[in-house]
């Protein structure tokens, strides 16, 4: 088994345009690694990850975003950070320019 695995995120396909998901890039057991380009006005689907267990941390790198967690709005701007329980319902609406997020998910 190798020690590490390197990926740039450049590289792998992006899902629906915007999600570069790594986790299977990095051959990642537990983790799951995404980066997310968000064009300016963009907003996910609310969602959570009741089923898998999974909390997520959600680092904006760059831009301003805000993040609806169980109908309460988080405002975020770049360098902010924000967790997720499993049950919580999420969704990201970007705000009027490009941001960008990196998504971390584990058990």
């Amino acid at each position: 088994m190798m020690a590490y695995t390197k990926v740039n995120y450049e590289d792998v396909d992006p899902v629906a345009e915007s999600m570069h998901f790594l986790r299977d890039a990095l051959d990642c057991e537990t983790v799951g690694v995404t980066v997310l380009e968000c064009e300016p006005g963009w907003s996910g689907k609310a969602h959570d990850h009741a089923e898998e267990n999974h909390e997520e941390v959600y680092l904006l790198v760059d831009g301003e975003a805000t993040v609806t967690i169980e109908g309460q709005d988080v405002a975020m701007e770049s360098g902010d950070a924000v967790r997720v329980a499993p049950e919580a319902t999420r969704e990201i609406h970007n705000g009027d320019a490009e941001s960008k997020f990196v998504l971390v998910g584990a058990p």
